[in-house]
Parts: structure tokens; C-alpha cells; sequence
């Protein structure tokens, strides 16, 4: 039953991990700039957002399940992808500073900065409402798909955790790689295209609230 569990688990957590959010990119991008300890930073972040929004979706899953058919949903959507877009506004439009190449050589970070990645990795989970909704369908398809309950749905949760957190690791190493490349024209233009994706993971949201 265990093996059976941890399999379901794996499978799981790799299908998700190759779903491409928001969260996908902005974690490269950290990489990329900021070095793998701030990836891992704004990582832990997003890991606990997950172990929040999964204890909201089992505790509260059947008023979730009725945010899923309800009007309540579209709001939800449209508060999500207004936040998304303002999020990427900012990114499309931040300023490079001088010590940005600097920074991505030399990657001098102090304790501070390691928590506000972890905050930004937090509240950039959390503002997008899909998150919720899809634990909410682990747990469904856990629950009436694979026949997991109790202890067994705790362990299989865990395992799609460290499965998902374990290809997050893979990404940022792959990403590091790329930072020699990295010059002030490319550092401008990864601020475009990832505060464009957010835009449009935003308009995203917003069309399927208004639909």
C-alpha cells in the first residue's frame, strides 16, 4: 500500500511540476539574477503557500467545492489577475540599476534579501486563486480516484511536496547555468517577457471570471 502511495505521489507531483504558472518563471528568472540560494529562498516560499493552501482545501473542502460551481469563483478570478498584471507591470517597468550585472556575478546577498524572496515567493503563490482550486483537485482525485484517505492522503500529499520541490531544484540548477550570458540588454528584455507573462497569466484569470 505504501509503494502503491509513493508512486501515485511521484506521478502526481511530476505532472504538476511541468504545469507552467506564473510562479514557473519568476523562479527562473531568480535564478538566474539572484543565484540558487535565492531561487531556494523564493522557493520555500511557494512551498509554503502550497502547505497552506492544502490545509485550507482539506479543511474547508466542502465550501471550496462550492467556490469551484459558485459566483464567488469569478470574483475570486478577477481579484487574482488584477493582482497578477499589477505584478507584472512593475517588472516590465522596473529600472535597472548599475550593480544589476554586478549582482547576478557576484550574487552578495544578506539575510534580508533571502527573506523578502521568501515573501515574494509566498504572496506570489497565494494571490493566484488557481492554486486552491488545483489542490482541491489532488485531493478530489486522492479521494475518489485512487482510493486515498487519511493517513494514507497526509502521506501522498508529502510525497507530491518533495516530488515538486525536488524538480523546482532541478530548474533553478539548470537556470544558474545560464547566468554567465547574462548582459544588461538580456537582464532588460527577461524583465519584459516576465512581467508579460504575468500580464497574461492575469488577463488569463480576469477573461475566465468575466466568462
Amino acid at each position: 500500500m505504501g509503494g502503491s502511495i509513493i508512486m501515485k505521489g511521484i506521478v502526481t507531483g511530476l505532472i504538476l511540476s511541468i504545469m507552467l504558472g506564473p510562479t514557473f518563471f519568476i523562479l527562473l528568472e531568480t535564478s538566474i539574477r539572484k543565484g540558487i540560494k535565492s531561487a531556494l529562498a523564493f522557493d520555500a516560499g511557494v512551498l509554503v503557500s502550497d502547505i497552506f493552501y492544502i490545509v485550507i482545501a482539506f479543511l474547508f473542502y466542502h465550501e471550496i467545492q462550492r467556490l469551484t460551481v459558485g459566483s464567488n469563483q469569478e470574483i475570486i478570478k478577477l481579484i487574482g489577475g488584477i493582482v497578477l498584471i499589477v505584478f507584472g507591470c512593475l517588472t516590465i517597468f522596473k529600472r535597472q540599476k548599475k550593480s544589476d550585472v554586478e549582482e547576478i556575478v557576484t550574487s552578495v546577498q544578506n539575510p534580508r534579501d533571502y527573506v523578502f524572496l521568501f515573501i515574494k515567493g509566498l504572496v506570489m503563490n497565494m494571490v493566484n486563486p488557481v492554486v486552491v482550486f488545483y489542490w482541491f483537485g489532488v485531493l478530489t482525485l486522492a479521494s475518489n480516484k485512487l482510493d486515498v484517505a487519511g493517513f494514507g492522503m497526509l502521506f501522498y500529499i508529502t510525497i507530491i511536496l518533495i516530488t515538486f520541490f525536488s524538480i523546482d531544484v532541478l530548474k533553478i540548477l539548470g537556470a544558474e547555468k545560464l547566468r554567465p550570458f547574462i548582459t544588461p540588454f538580456v537582464l532588460k528584455q527577461l524583465n519584459f517577457f516576465i512581467g508579460g507573462i504575468l500580464v497574461i497569466f492575469g488577463i488569463v484569470l480576469i477573461i475566465q471570471g468575466v466568462m
